[in-house]
């Protein structure tokens, strides 16, 4: 038995059985499943299967209810709920469960653009167009030069939560990715991408703190100026009330996410995992501070030690999601944007002890974070960011490490010895 759970540890400690060919087979084999649940679900929730009690719709009927509005000239009724949820009604049919819409106005000019299609339409072209960004940057990231990397990145559980629930994380996943990929070649283009994210400021907390520490000022500057760009835009398109009636409603979306009206099993943040198990509303802020501290630190040490473009862009996207309390499970796509940075690490310095274990734990956990914690609460969700920060600082002592001189073998010492013979005493 010792031998058995002795040899077993040793293979995933080295990571064997990892190697690319069998990834891709994994990868094809999770796919397929994946696409079999998936359609079974969508028949499922539009009662193909069993009668439904009650309609159900996805989180972009948010967006597009939004947009609506805007494109008629009501942009303020997006954040007056009620006039919000009559828009995401005449969208889809009465009845719905409500979508929530806390985006700063800045996305309002994309929703307004969705808007002109048709519901369903809209829905298909956000979710292929950012699907297809996000594929495009993560594949760039892990410099694979063959197609047949797509399949484990379609395979990533949460790209199907994304697109269950027609959420942005494609989006949001691919400017992030792509500003990282730029960030030393092209710093003004890296940082117009960074301050794209404007739309969803919380994950861009972390990012002035890269910049500065890594003497970016380039790419801070850009960044800085694009979402100033997009708030002007959005105001005189809008005018500045929108943004007075965001900024009120926003103040008071805190207690949409602490009195569990959004479902905790779905959370992946500290603060999501104490309210699951039971903790209060400041006993989970306070820790969800804690691990922001700890997450801005490594982001500033590993900038401002300017480590490799890998670790660096892995710290920054990994520490993206763990230091912010409302991030869900298809908020994990950044966290393969993390994990790819690390296996382009691997694949040109040799992977870490544990790491290829590491990575692919992480890459299923999303199938079951949810049910987990739903069920049993039990925050599984949650360790996603907290493993990958910790694969991160993992590399990142590697390389900080001061080179070790290997030792001469004994063929070295005794090609050395002839070579100085003759200049011995005595020769």
């Amino acid at each position: 038995m010792g031998t058995w759970i002795g040899a077993l540890t040793a293979r995933l400690r080295s990571g064997a059985g990892l190697g690319e060919r069998r990834v891709l087979a994994y990868g094809r084999i999770l796919l397929a499943l994946e696409v079999a649940i998936f359609l079974f679900m969508i028949a499922g929730t539009h009662g193909l299967i069993v009668p439904t009690a009650r309609p159900t719709t996805t989180d972009f009927v948010s967006f597009y209810a939004a947009g609506s509005l805007a494109d008629s000239g009501m942009p303020a009724a997006a954040y007056d709920q009620a006039a919000h949820q009559a828009a995401e009604e005449r969208a889809t049919e009465p009845g719905i469960g409500y979508q929530f819409f806390y985006y700063p106005p800045v996305l309002l000019m994309l929703c307004a653009a969705l808007a002109r299609l048709p519901y369903l339409v809209a829905f298909v072209v956000f979710e292929a167009l950012t699907l297809a960004l996000y594929l495009l940057v993560a594949r760039r990231t892990l410099n694979a030069a063959s197609f047949s990397a797509v399949v484990p990145l379609l395979a990533f559980p949460s790209v199907f939560w994304t697109l269950g629930l027609g959420q942005n994380a494609f989006l949001t996943a691919g400017l992030f990715g792509a500003a990282l990929l730029l960030v030393d070649r092209r710093p003004a283009a890296s940082g117009l991408l960074f301050g794209m994210l404007c739309y969803k400021p919380h994950f861009g907390l972390l990012i002035p703190i890269a910049l500065a520490a890594g003497r970016r000022w380039r790419a801070f500057a850009a960044a800085a100026l694009s979402a100033a760009a997009l708030v002007l835009l959005s105001t005189l398109l809008f005018g500045w009330e929108v943004w007075r009636d965001y900024l009120s409603l926003a103040v008071g979306s805190h207690s949409t996410y602490e009195s569990g009206r959004i479902d905790l099993g779905g959370f992946v943040s500290v603060f999501g995992a104490i309210r699951l198990l039971g903790g209060s509303a400041m006993t989970a802020y306070a820790a969800q501070a804690l691990v922001m501290l700890g997450a801005g630190l490594l982001v500033g040490i590993v900038w401002w030690r300017d480590l490799s473009l890998p670790v660096r862009a892995a710290a920054l996207a990994a520490a993206a999601v763990a230091a912010v309390p409302v991030v869900l499970l298809y908020d994990l796509m950044l966290v393969a944007i993390a994990g790819a940075w690390l296996i382009r690490a691997g694949r040109v310095h040799g992977f870490l002890a544990w790491e290829k274990a590491g990575l692919a734990g992480l890459f299923v956990l999303p199938l079951f974070a949810r049910d987990v914690g739903g069920t049993w609460h039990v925050p599984l969700g949650a360790l996603a960011p907290l493993a990958m920060l910790a694969l991160v600082y993992a590399r990142a002592r590697f390389e900080m490490a001061p080179p070790v001189a290997a030792a001469p073998d004994d063929a070295a010492l005794r090609a050395l010895g002839c070579q100085l013979a003759p200049f011995l005493p005595g020769a």
